[in-house]
């Protein structure tokens, strides 16, 4: 079972010998970044800085930095368990599309274990602080690249609703400290929360807002999750953790958070008030530029009597965001199926940051096929982002990313094999010429036939393969080689 809340994982982790206690004091500006960067790097453990100069709240950090603890985090054996589970709602009357995705989805409310419960007492409501006593910079923002352009919070799930049809959503956003009342909301434009923003904008309205840190495994997973917006996030943490994600009324807005979180933010957001945010050194191992970005005054601090913070360090990969990255990449490869029932496997490269490269394998039917997959990838909500695309055969390891390489080398004519073409990228892309758009490629590194112009004498050469007679035998006898 998943562990439902932060501290009972890492007293379980401490057990392991899998987080190392740091009692020096230590400076949230660059130096707990520089040795959380590092630890990580190394794959080493959980850190908890147990001395953060200038807050009295312990710092847990690198808690998801490997595999082996996010599948502990959220009591996996492998991520395919959760993939294997939601392939089990996906049965074969259900439609292709968004709307099987949707019905699919539709059945976990209907699992006793699976929605959320509302709870009227909660441990991250043990100590109230409101107006004057409110006092951001008792928390530990990491200021954690050299040009940043402030202290950060990394690892706040905030929580809005949409005001006309009340559907609540989960968000990980990174959360700029402007000073002792105030944070900037990096909302970018293909992200819920901003849809939220400027629907309150239009009709003239505040929007309410809660930030929470320290949550349960499986919340803190639910929230960097490419689900559909009508799709509730607690809903799907819920079927990850395995029972029902408790949830409590905010005190001063209209909203609910984890009842087990350690530390919630609640304000309003004025509409129309913006402050410049940034620059921030991100997960694609550069500087994303200064921009204006609503900023919300913090009303009220909820949490423990004795809390503990969690924050996260993004930058160049390898980082912490790898695992989330591979979890969610094996968790909804059944759901892309049901998108596009095309492919076999497919992999998102952590240094193409997850959502710049996709490797698709298809088991190829007709002329051109590799193609149709491109378009309809460009076309799968967040996979929307993606700038370029791969196919291979089914017989390709997608996760092999030297025998992608040599598909992708050595089988494409790259005046016929490439397509190009234009699209939405990432907020944060800083490569395209203009902000929000840019150029695509799609390569088509599968086998040709003759139908799509392939028309050179014997067709297209076999693959080198070992006799497998030949084969079988030499590794039976292996050990009286001596080798």
């Amino acid at each position: 079972m998943a562990y439902d809340d932060l501290r009972a994982l890492l007293k379980a982790l401490e057990r392991d010998g899998d987080l190392k206690r740091v009692k020096a004091e230590v400076d949230p500006h660059l130096e707990v970044g520089e040795i959380t960067d590092r630890v990580n790097k190394a794959g080493g453990p959980a850190l908890l800085f147990e001395n953060v100069k200038g807050s009295d709240l312990p710092l847990a950090m690198n808690v998801f930095g490997t595999d082996r603890r996010l599948l502990k985090a959220l009591g996996l054996r492998s991520y395919e368990d959760i993939g294997e589970k939601i392939g089990g709602l996906l049965k074969p009357e259900l439609p292709h599309g968004f709307v099987g995705i949707r019905e699919a989805f539709g059945k976990l409310g209907a699992m006793s274990h699976v929605p959320p419960k509302k709870v009227k007492s909660a441990p991250v409501q043990e100590v109230v602080l409101k107006g004057d006593d409110v006092d951001l910079d008792r928390l530990p923002a990491l200021f954690t690249w050299p040009e940043d352009g402030g202290s950060f919070f990394n690892l706040g799930l905030t929580h809005t609703k949409d005001p006309e049809t009340g559907i609540r959503n989960l968000g990980l956003y990174r959360l700029q400290r402007h000073d002792a009342r105030t944070i900037g909301m990096h909302w970018q434009i293909h992200k819920d929360s901003r849809n939220h923003y400027q629907v309150a904008a239009r009709r003239g309205e505040r929007l309410p807002v809660a930030i929470a840190f320290g949550c349960p495994p499986a919340v803190t997973y639910a929230s960097t999750a490419p689900l559909p917006g009508d799709i509730d996030e607690y809903l799907f943490a819920g079927f990850v953790q395995g029972r029902r994600i408790e949830l409590v009324d905010c005190q001063t807005v209209p909203l609910q958070v984890p009842a087990n979180a350690e530390v919630v933010l609640e304000g309003w957001l004025e509409p129309g008030r913006t402050m410049p945010e940034g620059p921030f050194g991100d997960h694609t191992g550069f500087y994303t530029p200064r921009e204006p970005f609503p900023a919300l005054t913090i009303d009220c601090v909820t949490m423990r009597r004795k809390p503990l913070f969690q924050s996260i360090v993004v930058g160049r990969p390898p980082t912490e965001d790898g695992p989330l990255g591979r979890a969610t990449e094996r968790f909804f490869l059944p759901l892309l199926k049901i998108i596009i029932p095309d492919i076999v496997d497919y992999h998102l490269p952590e240094a193409g940051g997850f959502h710049n490269c996709a490797i698709l394998s298809i088991d190829k039917k007709y002329p051109k096929h590799a193609q149709k997959v491109m378009s309809a990838v460009w076309g799968a909500h967040m996979m929307s982002l993606t700038k370029l695309i791969v196919v291979v055969d089914s017989d390709c390891d997608v996760h092999d990313l030297h025998e992608v390489a040599w598909r992708a080398l050595g089988n494409v004519d790259y005046a016929r094999d490439l397509l190009l073409t234009q699209g939405p990228v990432d907020h944060l892309d800083h490569a395209s010429y203009q902000q929000f758009w840019g150029g695509k490629a799609g390569i088509d590194a599968t086998a040709k036939w003759p139908e799509e112009g392939y028309t050179r004498d014997g067709g297209w050469p076999p693959m080198i393969v070992s006799d497998p007679e030949v084969a079988e035998r030499v590794s039976r006898r292996w050990k009286e080689y001596g080798l």
